[in-house]
């Protein structure tokens, strides 16, 4: 009933949106300065580069019999997707990279683009999220919070080998230095995970098998810290430090809005926070022949939506990327210096060992999948009916 409300309904970015007003206070996206009395073009380009994901329609049925649009439900996915995407962008184009309408964009940007396509063979399609949210006790179409975002993200890039990145989900508000060194450094290695997420996403493997291979040495990391700043609503004695987090090189923004209504955030001006709205439902976009896509519908290319920071739910999750390990050092140092300041409460903690009284901290690896016959299944939809058909032979 909620898709069949929502199937039709197309919405745009408003076009009575407040343009930035004169000031003299610098605006921060993604650990970039920017001034509006002299360099608003610059700071519009900029905001235009980023990834812009919105509510899709016309895709195919997720897990062949289920939703063909997520508006009214995928806000929050496509939050994540954003987050991602950005780590991609700096991952193999880097921070400074610019888009540019009609501008030709290396491979690389059309690869990252591929990722994110609404088909059950893209590694952080629509469909990929929201089947791997079943294991995180979500059903498909239902809301995700930031957290559930990240814990699909995490386990999404085991099976993505051409970006190879390291995926550390904090828990309890605290960040740990030791397992995240282990994590990045750690040899690849199979290992065994969930059996149903192997076969689930055993047609995204096939999409990523690639030239990148796997790193010997650092592996790029992609830190989210989930948080919870308040109660019903944020509290104060977090705003500086949470504006400080988009001041860091480093940073991926974060995901967050009202409750049930999620944007990604890209920076603030004063007390008011810089966000992409994936509100606006687009028709489905697939790869042309020559593995290119059609990117306009993936650049925001409209002054971007703010909001008050008080009116933030307290429920968020902070992004940053870390390409190298010195990177990964100075947004220690910066965290330290910037977040750590001696307050009545902490809005992370950062510790250096691992603490004695959690389970032993083991670096996800890439579950083993059985490739016997897997070069004839194409789609998740036959290994489902396969399994199906296996367990009622069983009983």
């Amino acid at each position: 009933s909620v898709l069949s409300r929502y199937e039709n309904q197309i919405t745009i970015l408003s076009d009575y949106l407040e343009e930035f007003p004169e000031t003299d206070e610098p605006v921060w996206i993604l650990g970039r300065q920017h001034h509006l009395n002299t360099g608003k073009s610059k700071l519009l380009l900029d905001i235009s580069a980023r990834l812009w994901f919105t509510y899709r329609r016309k895709f195919s049925p997720i897990g062949g019999t289920g939703p063909s649009s997520d508006t009214g439900w995928g806000c929050m996915l496509r939050c994540g997707q954003m987050m991602l995407a950005q780590a991609l962008i700096c991952r193999h184009l880097g921070r400074d990279w610019q888009w540019e309408k009609h501008k030709k964009q290396p491979e690389e940007y059309h690869r990252i683009l591929r990722c994110f396509l609404d088909r059950k063979d893209c590694c952080y399609s629509i469909h990929q999220m929201a089947q791997m949210g079943v294991g995180e006790g979500k059903s498909i179409g239902e809301w995700f919070g930031p957290n559930t975002v990240a814990q699909v993200l995490k386990k999404l890039a085991l099976f993505d080998e051409w970006n190879s990145l390291a995926v550390y989900v904090s828990m309890d508000n605290t960040v740990v230095i030791e397992d995240i060194k282990k994590m990045c450094w750690s040899p690849a290695q199979s290992s065994s995970v969930a059996h149903s997420s192997a076969h689930l996403h055993r047609s995204a493997l096939g999409q990523n098998k690639n030239t990148a291979g796997l790193y010997p040495g650092w592996k790029p990391l992609l830190l989210i810290i989930p948080l919870r700043l308040g109660i019903n609503h944020i509290n104060p004695v977090y705003i500086d430090a949470f504006k400080e987090c988009f001041k860091m090189p480093q940073s991926l923004g974060a995901l967050g809005g009202k409750p049930n209504n999620a944007y990604y955030f890209i920076g603030f001006l004063g007390n008011e926070l810089i966000y992409l709205d994936p509100h606006t439902t687009q028709s489905f976009v697939d790869s042309e022949e020559n593995g290119t896509v059609d990117d306009q519908s993936f650049h925001c290319q409209q002054a971007p939506h703010r909001m008050k920071i008080m009116n933030l739910d307290p429920s968020v999750a902070l992004g940053f990327f870390c390409k190298e390990e010195c990177d990964f050092d100075n947004w220690c140092s910066l965290v330290q210096k910037e977040i750590l300041k001696q307050q009545s409460l902490r809005m992370f903690e950062l510790v250096q060992k691992h603490p004695p009284h959690w389970p032993p901290f083991i670096p996800p690896t890439k579950p083993e999948v059985t490739t016997t016959g897997a070069e004839l299944i194409e789609s998740t939809d036959k290994l489902f009916e396969l399994e199906e058909e296996f367990e009622i032979l069983s009983v």
